[in-house]
C-alpha cells in the first residue's frame, strides 16, 4: 500500500493529463469535500492535495497519486 506524508510531492490524473502538487492533508476519517463525502480510513486513507499551477485542491485515493522527487 502507498503511503503518503503531508509536503510529499505527487502527481495525479486529470481531465486535462496529469498534473503535480503537494500533499496537504492525510484524512483517516469520513469527511465531505467540495460537496461530496469520502469514506476514509486508517486502512484506507483519502489525501487533499494542492495544484502548483492553479492552487486547486482535489481529494484522491493513494493509488491515484504518484510520488515525485522534491523540487
Amino acid at each position: 500500500m502507498k503511503n503518503f506524508s503531508t509536503g510529499d510531492r505527487v502527481s495525479w490524473a486529470t481531465s486535462q493529463g496529469r498534473t503535480q502538487g503537494e500533499v496537504v492533508d492525510k484524512k483517516t476519517s469520513d469527511f465531505d469535500f467540495a460537496g461530496t463525502t469520502f469514506h476514509a480510513s486508517k486502512d484506507d486513507p483519502k489525501y487533499i492535495v494542492k495544484s502548483e499551477k492553479t492552487d486547486a485542491e482535489a481529494a484522491h485515493k493513494a493509488s491515484a497519486l504518484r510520488k515525485l522527487s522534491p523540487r
